[in-house]
């Protein structure tokens, strides 16, 4: 291995990131012209870039609205791209997403709604159900984030609190055939979870939403907690016939962005072990076990010798108990360096793809085996730190911060350890 390991694991993030570029995973998947229109919606951190990509490659009529992050847009010519706020949303949301119910009423079956889907969706679509005030779904997001909910459970809330996520984007659309352009960011990649679902059918109920608020002890303002005890939020469920000419197709996914980091791996002599692209659970636990996994290869040779690098995707979570400036992957980072306690041979980086971990414009971090060495100098506790929930502020101070800007992808957390 002629480079060093922050290059190698940099390199392995640059390539899980590359994998997932609407450039190289939209062309392969466009449909046929329809006889009608062509119609373009869509909502995620990727789907302005995915929208370029489908301009740059269609050569009929072409006309839409998605909506993405802020600094995600990118310039296209027939679809408007408009900017809103992630993870909590805003107005320039909700006005999207009014604007894009509107668009697809009164199609015809022979237009055409291509759907471009990615990771963020839910909050660039904040259109709240019947009786909810975007400050409502302001005050439920916010809870959600710092409960410990995971993903899918997040999701389900959200869904049945809205009026366009849950399949409701796409009956809206009936009788237009819609072909759905997913990116996926979530674990397992289950379409009705990505971006909340907007245009995939969702057998979850209003009574599921209810249990994932209890257990994890939110407060919800009355009428979405009405919302959900009449049943009044049900979704659109995966027999509802509006939904017969809806066709979803995965384009890009956190598998394919570790075998991507695989490939890196294998040209320098590096032995990748993949862990799974669904990793989940707090993302201190995560660490521990992942640092044990970690201290076997470098003691024992197992499950394979060293150099290897163990590869992970997934999205971990944080409880949020401390109030500094935290994301899922700096913690699990955190959590990483103090359980390896400085053995040496084991590098990692651990980063959002989005560019983005927690609400930090921060994809993630490096450590190494001098780490926490680096951190006392500086006088820096690094247990006081997990326990404040300020990784990023920890890795900022020691200069390890993996900064990216915006990616214009998602495929969620990408995590390398590599054992040398």
């Amino acid at each position: 291995m002629n480079a060093t390991p922050r290059e190698v694991l940099a390199a392995m993030f640059a390539a899980a990131v590359n994998s997932a570029q609407p450039e190289h995973c939209i062309p392969p998947h466009l449909p046929a012209p329809p006889k009608g229109r062509t119609l373009v919606i869509g909502a995620g951190k990727a789907s302005a870039a995915m929208a370029r990509t489908l301009e740059q490659h269609w050569t009929g009529p072409l006309e839409g609205l998605v909506v993405t992050r802020y600094g995600y847009a990118v310039p296209c010519e027939r679809i408007e791209i408009v900017e809103a706020a992630h993870p909590v949303p805003d107005a320039a949301g909700r006005e999207a997403a009014s604007r894009m119910l509107a668009m697809v009423d009164g199609l015809s079956a022979d237009d055409l709604v291509i759907c471009l889907i990615s990771g963020g969706g839910s909050a660039l679509l904040p259109l709240p159900g019947a009786g909810i005030t975007l400050e409502d779904k302001q005050i439920i997001s916010r809870a959600l984030l710092r409960s410990g909910a995971s993903i899918t459970e997040m999701n389900c809330v959200r869904r049945h609190l809205s009026a366009i996520k849950g399949g409701r984007l796409a009956a809206a659309c009936h009788p237009a055939q819609v072909v759905n352009l997913l990116i996926s960011d979530v674990p397992g990649d289950n379409p009705m979870d990505i971006a909340s679902g907007p245009t995939v059918a969702d057998p979850s109920t209003c009574a599921d939403a209810l249990e994932i608020v209890r257990r994890y002890g939110i407060e919800l303002p009355d009428a979405a907690r009405a919302l959900l005890e009449t049943g009044a939020g049900e979704t659109i469920k995966p027999a509802d016939e509006r939904l017969a000419g809806v066709s979803t197709h995965l384009i890009a996914t956190p598998q394919q962005a570790l075998e991507a980091a695989a490939d890196v791996a294998r040209a320098a002599g590096i032995t990748p072990v993949l862990l799974g692209d669904r990793l989940e659970g707090e993302a201190r636990d995560v660490g521990k076990v992942l640092a044990g996994v970690a201290l076997q290869v470098r003691t024992h040779g197992q499950p394979v010798p060293p150099p290897c690098v163990l590869l992970s995707g997934g999205e971990t979570t944080v409880t949020v108990r401390g109030n500094g400036r935290g994301g899922r992957n700096v913690e699990f980072l955190l959590a990483l360096a103090i359980a390896l306690d400085a053995t040496p041979g084991i590098d990692a980086v651990a980063g959002d793809t989005d560019g983005v971990d927690g609400q930090e414009e921060v994809a993630g971090a490096f450590i190494g085996p001098d780490t926490l060495a680096r951190a006392w100098e500086k006088g820096i506790r690094p247990r006081d730190s997990l326990d404040n929930n300020d990784g990023h502020g920890f890795f900022e101070a020691l200069g390890d911060a993996l900064v990216t800007g915006p990616t214009l992808t998602n495929v969620n957390d990408f995590r390398a350890i590599l054992i040398t």
